[in-house]
């Protein structure tokens, strides 16, 4: 999600399957009157140590000409087309300003006042303020079940329930939810309430013991807000929090009012190719539908800096507002909290609280650091060469930090050599992300792509997926115990250690959305890897052999050798192996190809997904069954040593591809995922 991390192609596609001018009033008969409201405990007092002053050299004129000299260059080195950066302070607009162009073909450059971009996962900062909202009309309890203000029922997780607070901090427990996501096409949009029922995810973690970012339990928050306010969920943004800001160039509503349209970025895959991307409809649209301009954002962090407070009006109650900025819900200690709603990137000594967003084609990240009042929003229309949009993205937001929010040095002392080794050692392995589907055929994705956890020779310890921007991995070390540092920057790594085994880890910056839990033996790539790779390679061994070893026959005139049962075996394992081939290939197709392509998971390919499981979960117990009584027939028969070994490990193959399918549930008779 966020600084500075440069996930693997596969990992971050699930990442993505995953949002200035001065203040102006709203007119009194947009700004919603609430009921009177019962008063809000005071949030928790944080670990942060007093703030260090903000560095006085952040004035317009030094960040536009740094600003000048970062992003034209960045957006060129990563192929982007065009970005907006808007950075607000002490209650103002201090720069907004376009860089590139949102249309290539018209050469129509980024204009931070009216150009919309797709700040993706940012616009849950709305959903979050609207649920607040609600808190403070006392419409809403933050630790009731969510199931009082549904219409359908989540079920509980061994009799415990989940509540909004457990929504808000991504700990409903939750697995992830990928059919739907995004849509090219308006048809292809699902009411929301629909879209919520057609399958409710499973509960995979107890509620509040475990971070695992939900989209899905995002939109449940929307549609709670949507049912306790008697307005579609777009509406009610619009009316109680953009009309408010004055947040005229934005909307929830998909397709978008007509008026904005015309100004929305068109969003690319690499500015090169300048060929434009379809308009991204979100069917969970409270978890990112959001479109907005560069200005507009302002207006939203200067109100959420200002403790709900901007110009004459409110959007939240400052004791609200202090609420859901401070109350953290721990992830892996002492690494950075999740918020209500935001998650915290305390940086060089400076609190601060941020979310950031990703859709196919557009990535930003809005960052406030309350106690400087200081807030920046970034957002790029392009994924770039090989992804690497994200880097402009994190590399500004870590650069302005650093430039213009410094800190004192870690002095951290670390721990003695043998300890540093034997704790690399005790880490080390393959882990699973939290954040993963879990009972349903899009599991394989995750299993194939694994985090390993690598120790090196000088006690430091490298994670492969955490690389920086090199592209190189990072290198950790350890400053306290299971509490390791990276090298070149103040990122952490903690470890969470039962009976002196490490059973789970997480590392800022995405500490309070996701923790990465020790696999399974057969979960390893070494055993995993193994069996399903060496299991379609005997098939395929199997398969070409049968054509080959035909023409062979005919061609030095050699007649057939088996008959009767051996060679009623010998044919039926040749056709079972080519079945159990072509399904399994078939189903390993479909999954990659969806996750390079999300609109293959648009609902109208369910037929599609269907079929391939159903005749899936036919072949290939059949084809077990069927390599079971060919090894039966072959070991009993006088047929060379070659063949009773070849036999077996037909056999087995075929049953650890059962296995298989069955442990990533790619058997099944449904479109659920």
């Amino acid at each position: 999600m966020k600084h500075p991390i440069r996930p693997r192609p596969l990992f971050s596609a699930l990442l993505s399957l995953a949002l200035v001018l001065p203040a102006v009033a709203a007119p009194p008969g947009q700004v919603p009157t609430p009921a009177p409201t019962p008063a809000l405990p005071d949030a928790p007092a944080t670990s942060v140590q007093p703030p260090v002053p903000a560095n006085e050299r952040l004035t317009a004129a030094d960040l536009e000409a740094w600003l000048d000299g970062f992003m034209p260059y960045a957006l060129e080195q990563t192929d982007v087309a065009g970005s907006v950066v808007v950075v607000v302070k002490d209650g103002k607009v201090l720069l907004q300003k376009g860089y590139g162009y949102s249309d290539l073909a018209a050469r129509k450059p980024v204009d931070a006042e009216t150009t919309l971009f797709r700040p993706g996962s940012v616009s849950k900062l709305f959903t979050w303020t609207a649920v607040m909202q609600m808190v403070e009309q006392g419409k809403l309890d933050l630790d009731r079940d969510v199931n009082t203000y549904l219409d359908f029922t989540i079920p509980p997780y061994q009799g415990k329930p989940v509540t909004m607070r457990n929504i808000m901090t991504h700990t409903s427990g939750m697995e992830e939810v990928i059919r739907g996501l995004i849509a090219n096409t308006e048809k292809d949009l699902a009411p929301l309430d629909a879209t919520l029922k057609h399958w409710i995810p499973e509960r995979v973690y107890a509620p509040g013991s475990t971070p695992a970012y939900s989209n899905y339990a995002t939109a449940l928050a929307g549609y709670i807000v949507e049912r306790l306010s008697g307005e579609p969920f777009d509406v009610y943004v619009d009316r109680h929090i953009l009309a408010p800001l004055d947040m005229r160039h934005s909307s929830f509503s998909q397709p978008l009012p007509k008026r904005l349209q015309p100004m929305v970025s068109k969003g690319y895959k690499r500015a090169s190719e300048g060929e434009a991307q379809p308009y991204e409809y979100i069917n969970l649209a409270p978890a990112g539908s959001l479109a907005a301009t560069g200005a507009d954002m302002g207006k939203f962090m200067i109100a959420h800096l200002q403790n709900g407070a901007y110009g004459d009006t409110r959007i939240l109650r400052e004791d609200t507002a202090r609420l859901m900025h401070g109350t953290g819900q721990d992830s892996i200690k002492p690494l950075n909290r999740m918020m209500l709603g935001f998650y915290e990137t305390t940086t060089n000594g400076h609190r601060a609280i941020a979310h950031g967003g990703d859709t196919q084609w557009f990535h930003s990240d809005l960052q406030l650091f309350p106690d400087d009042g200081i807030g920046i929003f970034v957002s790029t229309n392009s994924a770039g060469k090989d992804g690497s949009a994200r880097l402009i993205r994190d590399g500004l937001v870590t650069g302005f930090a650093n430039r213009y929010l410094p800190g004192p040095a870690n002095e951290q002392k670390g721990v003695d050599e043998a300890t540093a080794r034997q704790h690399a050692q005790l880490i080390a392995g393959a882990y699973n992300s939290s954040r993963r589907a879990d009972s349903n055929f899009m599991n394989l994705v995750y299993m194939l792509g694994q985090t390993k956890v690598v120790a090196n020779e000088d006690g430091t310890i490298s994670v492969p997926m955490l690389a920086g921007y090199s592209g190189a991995p990072k290198k950790w070390r350890e400053i306290s115990p299971f509490v390791w540092q990276d090298t070149n920057s103040g990122d952490r790594l903690a470890a969470e250690v039962v009976d002196g085994r490490v059973v789970r880890f997480s590392a800022e910056p995405i500490a309070a959305i996701m923790v990465f839990q020790r696999a399974a033996w057969w979960q390893t790539p070494a055993v995993f890897l193994t069996m399903l790779v060496g299991s379609l390679a005997v098939l395929l061994f199997t398969v070409f052999a049968w054509p080959v070893s035909a023409l062979v026959r005919r061609h030095y005139g050699v007649r057939y050798p088996l008959t009767g049962t051996d060679a009623r075996a010998h044919r039926w394992i040749r056709i079972a192996s080519l079945a159990v081939l072509v399904s399994m290939g078939a189903m390993i197709g479909m999954v990659f190809a969806m996750m390079s392509d999300l609109s293959l998971m648009s609902p109208d390919k369910d037929g599609m997904v269907v079929a391939l499981r159903s005749i899936t979960t036919l072949v290939l117990p059949v084809g077990a069954a069927i390599a079971l009584w060919n090894a039966w027939t072959v070991l009993r028969s006088r047929r060379s040593w070659w063949a009773k070994a070849w036999s077996i490990l037909l056999a087995a193959a075929c049953l650890a591809l059962l296995w298989i399918a069955i442990a990533t549930h790619l058997v099944g008779f449904t479109a659920n995922y």
